[in-house]
């Protein structure tokens, strides 16, 4: 009886200290494994940074807007001054004290003008196209708010956004501001296809080029200059401007295809080389509010919200 009751002990006590392992083991099984896993690269709407989606997009808006009513005045005096210089309705110089005289006397009539309108709506329209696919690339990607983009997928939705508004404002300043002697007339074909490829030289310079420069510019710079400028303000600015001294030919003899009809190449090409200097000078001049101030007020109001929403 003593061995008996020794024996069960033992068993009893084997029992004990194996159950623990027996579960341990079991639960490291590869069926149990897998019933407790995902399969892998399903995705799921929980890991997307979807936190303040809403006033995300009111920030990138807000941005876009700050930045479109800011540059909206120049852009609208030396847009209109060029196609009056180049259908010969008045000189650049006029063109461009009139516009001022205007905005100084009488502020109100400038701001609530179709040419006004038109431009901020251009710019502010650009800018919400960049900064929404910034806010979408951060979401589906699970980075900050603040995390912007210069992939393919930007250029081509910023460039689509850009040259339909800018085909559509070019249109009208062209057939408001054209000669005086033509009745206004639809927009060739040819025009139109130049001023696409002008748009698409100038929104490659302006939302993926900089991203790409900067980090070289950096480099060259040193802590102690970029103490006062940064390398990415530098690039915006930078960019935009130098793509001028290639696009501005092409809206010149887009301009003179609609002024002009049935005019030999060789007094075109004299007429865009006589214009050139003075107008890509004023381009210049509308580029660097427009991409390079605008360029750097948008990105900095929206990096200050969207912080500020993390």
């Amino acid at each position: 009886m003593g061995e008996e009751s020794v024996q069960r002990v033992v068993a009893s006590s084997r029992d004990a200290t194996a159950s623990p392992v027996s579960v341990h083991v079991d639960s490291w099984r590869p069926s149990a494994i897998a019933s407790k896993t995902e399969p892998i690269g399903k995705s799921t709407a929980s890991s997307w940074n979807t936190r303040n989606l809403g006033l995300r997009l009111g920030a990138d808006f807000t941005a876009a807007a700050a930045a479109g009513v800011l540059v909206a005045p120049i852009i609208t005096v030396i847009d209109r001054g060029i196609i009056e210089n180049a259908s010969g309705r008045n000189t650049l110089g006029e063109s461009i004290k009139s516009s001022l005289r205007q905005i100084i006397f009488r502020p109100h009539r400038f701001v609530f003008s179709k040419p006004f309108a038109l431009i901020f709506s251009l710019y502010c329209g650009t800018y919400m196209t960049a900064n929404s696919i910034d806010t979408a690339s951060s979401t589906l990607r699970t980075q900050p708010a603040c995390t912007t983009t210069a992939g393919p997928s930007k250029f081509v939705a910023t460039s689509a956004s850009n040259l339909a508004l800018c085909l559509y404002k070019d249109s009208r300043f062209t057939q408001m501001f054209g000669s005086p002697n033509q009745i206004p007339r639809p927009v060739p074909a040819a025009t139109f296809a130049l001023f696409t490829l002008r748009d698409c030289l100038t929104v490659f310079a302006s939302f993926n080029l900089p991203p790409l420069i900067a980090p070289h510019l950096s480099r060259q710079f040193g802590d102690s200059l970029e103490k006062h400028i940064s390398s990415a303000s530098a690039a915006q600015f930078l960019t935009p401007a130098a793509v001028q001294l290639v696009s501005t030919p092409l809206h010149l003899l887009g301009l003179d295809l609609y002024n002009r009809e049935n005019v030999r190449w060789q007094e075109r090409a004299g007429k865009v080389a006589k214009d050139w200097a003075k107008s890509c000078f004023a381009r210049i001049g509308r580029i660097i509010p427009a991409f390079g101030v605008g360029g750097v007020v948008n990105m900095r109001v929206r990096k200050g919200l969207m912080e500020k929403l993390e």
